[in-house]
């Protein structure tokens, strides 16, 4: 039995809310049944439909899991690490805990070799004496590989759910959570004037937030 598994995040550039590092472990002999799902990568379905998949995806895969970083959590490790480290650091996480023969993922390095590979080193020194996983590592591997957009539809499906509970506790629609998103512009602007400083569900290391309270002051 060889097993197959598709690892992506959501949520690595927003300034509000967690990130989510999905994955997905499949026999490889059942891999046709999570192409024949057909999904797609997680930007280009509707949230309904990603529900949809997600609940099919779940139902017929061998194993799924997906590691949470909180807005705390990345300002903490930021302290200590890139972006790129802390993805790695996710991603290792996620193979640790499905342990697949042969893992794709969608690199979030602009070297996409050196992503798998430094991965492939990581997961080595974690299980020593393990047998060697073959890491496959792309740029957009979410559009190449269905197993990898499974994994991204998981990731998606549960850091919006999670958006959307901080914002039923807290009565107020900040829109995405991207920097991009006037919606949140405003309400990062709008709080901090109020406040004085961000709630912990917002990215205080993220330079959008620096750059507002430096105009606040």
């Amino acid at each position: 039995m060889t097993i197959i598994a598709g690892i992506d995040e959501a949520g690595k550039g927003p300034v509000i809310g967690p990130m989510c590092i999905a994955g997905v472990a499949i026999d490889e002999s059942k891999l046709n049944t999570i192409k024949n799902l057909k999904v797609r990568d997680s930007k280009t379905v509707t949230a309904s439909k990603r529900k949809e998949f997600a609940y099919q995806i779940k139902k017929y895969s061998d194993d799924w899991y997906i590691f949470e970083i909180s807005p705390q959590q990345i300002d903490e490790l930021r302290k200590v690490m890139t972006m790129n480290q802390i993805m790695v650091h996710g991603f290792l996480k996620v193979l640790n805990k499905l342990r697949p023969d042969k893992a794709y993922v969608d690199s979030v390095d602009v070297n996409s070799e050196r992503f798998g590979s430094t991965l492939k080193i990581k997961y080595s020194e974690s299980n020593p004496g393990a047998k060697q996983i073959e890491i496959i590592s792309k740029h957009r591997a979410d559009s190449i590989y269905p197993i990898v957009s499974a994994a991204s539809i998981i990731a998606k499906v549960r850091r919006d759910e999670l958006i959307e509970k901080i914002k039923k506790e807290m009565g107020i629609d900040f829109g995405s959570g991207y920097p991009s998103d006037p919606k949140t512009k405003k309400f990062l602007e709008e709080w901090i004037c109020e406040n004085d400083s961000f709630p912990e569900f917002v990215r205080h290391s993220w330079k959008t937030c620096d750059n507002l309270i430096k105009k606040h002051k």
